[in-house]
């Protein structure tokens, strides 16, 4: 399932409340956590692709079939802009350029691909019946950021 987004600030609340009416239907609970981590990554990566390339984007939601204990989520956002993000270290006093630190630290697994026409962010999030402290067996935030490593410290932009 996606929904185009135009490149108007406004689309991010409308892409939580459309990925939430997504959710809804799926049987994974609105007040779970991984409800909510999913809702604030969907946040981040639409407010990039629309504050950072100005240009349309298209927002996919990957749910399982049937919600079972385990499952994992996906999330894409594909925008028009072919450029990579970029590293970027937000100070203390910084009121942005941290929107993809916190995919790398909420996100199981995330990374990006160049596209025909831009370039595609996913992130998937794992459903899991272990706790996160456990969580290396339900994929506990490795990190795939596409073509290279992921800088310990720094925020990224994607532009």
């Amino acid at each position: 399932m996606q929904l185009e987004i135009r490149p108007d600030p406004a689309e991010v609340g409308r892409a939580r409340r459309w990925a939430r009416s997504r959710l809804a239907g799926s049987g994974i609970q609105a007040d779970e956590p991984l409800a909510e981590t999913l809702i604030l990554l969907v946040s981040e990566l639409v407010t990039n692709a629309v504050v950072h390339t100005g240009r349309p984007a298209v927002l996919r939601l990957s749910l399982p079939p049937a919600v079972t204990e385990e499952v994992t989520v996906r999330l894409e956002v594909a925008d028009r802009s072919g450029r990579a993000p970029v590293p970027r270290c937000a100070d203390d006093d910084a009121t942005g350029g941290r929107g993809l630190a916190l995919v790398d630290g909420l996100a199981d697994r995330w990374g990006w691909s160049v596209e025909a026409t831009g370039k595609r962010i996913w992130c998937e999030l794992d459903r899991c019946t272990k706790s996160r402290e456990g969580a290396a067996s339900c994929g506990g935030g490795a990190v795939a950021y596409g073509g290279g490593a992921a800088f310990e410290g720094l925020a990224f932009e994607a532009v």
